[in-house]
């Protein structure tokens, strides 16, 4: 009997220490099974800041888990529209929420911690109108078909900076079509972040290019014949010159004016002529040739030529008239 009865406590006793330890271990075995259902905890900033164009989950939290598909999952869930850059929106708490559900989470399974507002903003990069300035002004001088220490820019008149998001920022100067890089100049600047078109910015660029031109000294008679007297260089900006103005003394000696001129007018080879050698009723050697024949005749001019012009001329002769060339002012040459 007293065998027995010891055995029984020793009974009694086990199963009090079983139950001890069940109490003892509950708050572990709970707080496991809860650990065991959460799958991940998002962590949502009060503020953030984000640099692409849509705001993710990811960004403005920190998100932890053991399944790292459903981490991923949240981190790509994108909740909205992203601000401009520089600029900043508010997400309400319970948004995130809805954009969950959305995406096909189950709360259940995550703990999230979110204030009431989240306040976000979008970085930037900030490119200021000296910086501009330069980038127009190293692709003025890259480009111009002048040497460097003719040309002398002028203001470059730019509205403001640009602000971009941040990425990789490249820009490129585009010119107007056949420019001649010469008076105010439009140019426009197109800048893209990460290889995508973001913002162009237009400048004014004032270049003048200060070259030697021929300029008449003094006054110049209707078919005066030209010589060094009656000539001067100056310099002078292109930009307010047409583009058939003179720019050596020797392209003009010889020659003579269409018209009188004044003092200090700028020469263009519309005003000046060569004089003509010939006049007509000129009497002149006509000469014909090819290889191994040479044919002579005298002629009369029947119009006025210069040098190198083709003109009618009458066969003394034959009376017959055909074209030749002027060689000088005694000859005239058929050309075969």
């Amino acid at each position: 009997m007293n065998n027995f009865i010891f055995k029984t406590g020793k009974v009694k006793a086990s199963a009090t220490g079983v139950f001890c330890c069940l109490i003892f271990l509950f708050p572990y075995v709970i707080s496991a099974y809860l650990y065991a259902a959460t799958m991940a905890t998002v962590q949502v900033f009060k503020k953030a800041g984000i640099d692409k164009d849509k705001i993710l989950l990811g960004e403005i939290a920190k998100i932890d888990g053991q399944d790292h598909r459903l981490v991923q999952k949240l981190n790509s869930i994108v909740l909205g529209k992203a601000p401009l850059p520089g600029k900043s929106r508010r997400i309400d708490g319970r948004h995130i929420k809805v954009r969950l559900k959305q995406s096909g989470i189950d709360l259940t399974r995550i703990t999230l911690k979110s204030p009431a507002q989240i306040e976000v903003s979008r970085n930037f990069i900030d490119i200021p109108k000296d910086k501009i300035e330069k980038v127009v002004l190293d692709y003025i001088y890259r480009k111009i078909p002048w040497e460097r220490d003719k040309v002398k820019v002028g203001n470059i008149k730019i509205n403001s900076g640009v602000r971009l998001p941040k990425g990789n920022v490249a820009y490129k100067v585009l010119p107007p079509d056949n420019t001649d890089f010469l008076g105010t100049v439009p140019m426009s600047v197109v800048f893209q972040v990460d290889g995508k078109f973001c913002r162009k910015v237009w400048a004014f660029v004032n270049i003048e290019v200060l070259t030697e031109v021929v300029v008449a000294k003094r006054p110049i008679g209707r078919y005066h014949i030209i010589s060094e007297d009656d000539l001067c260089l100056q310099k002078m900006d292109l930009a307010k010159l047409s583009s058939n103005i003179i720019t050596d003394i020797e392209d003009v000696l010889g020659k003579r004016v269409k018209r009188a001129i004044k003092a200090k007018t700028v020469l263009r080879t519309d005003l000046v002529e060569l004089s003509p050698l010939v006049k007509r009723g000129d009497i002149v050697l006509i000469i014909a040739e090819t290889e191994g024949l040479r044919i002579t005749a005298l002629g009369e001019v029947k119009e006025k030529g210069r040098k190198g012009e083709r003109i009618r001329v009458a066969n003394l002769d034959s009376k017959e008239k055909i074209y030749a060339r002027v060689v000088n002012s005694n000859t005239v040459k058929v050309d075969f």
